[in-house]
C-alpha cells in the first residue's frame, strides 16, 4: 500500500501575508548576496570522520560472546577491541598501536 503525501503550496495571497509578516518583524534581516556567500555550516551532516586508524571488517563470534559484550551497555565495541589488544599484549605477539 503507497502512500502519497500531497503538498499544499500556498496562494499567492497566501504566500504575500507570509512575506509580509516576515518584512514586518524586526528580528529577520534580508542578507546581500555577499553576506549569504560568508556564511557556513555551523555543523557538518553526517558521521564525524574516524580516527583513519581503523579498518572495517567482518568477522563472526558466538552469539554468547558478543551477548556477553553488549549486556555491558554502550560501548561493547570498543571494550571488545581493548579487550583484544590486550589478549595480543599478553601473547607477545606484537604491540597494538
Amino acid at each position: 500500500m503507497s502512500k502519497k503525501s500531497a503538498l499544499i503550496l500556498p496562494t499567492p495571497e497566501e504566500d504575500e501575508a507570509i512575506n509580509a509578516g516576515i518584512r514586518s518583524d524586526p528580528d529577520t534581516k534580508e542578507l546581500s548576496a555577499n553576506e549569504f556567500h560568508q556564511l557556513k555550516p555551523l555543523k557538518q551532516r553526517g558521521r564525524p570522520l574516524g580516527s583513519g586508524q581503523k579498518t572495517q571488517i567482518t568477522v563472526r563470534f558466538d552469539s554468547d560472546i558478543i551477548d556477553a559484550f553488549k549486556a555491558a551497555g554502550p560501548g561493547w565495541q570498543t571494550r571488545m577491541n581493548d579487550a583484544l589488544k590486550f589478549w595480543i599484549t599478553t601473547q607477545h605477539l606484537s604491540s597494538p598501536k
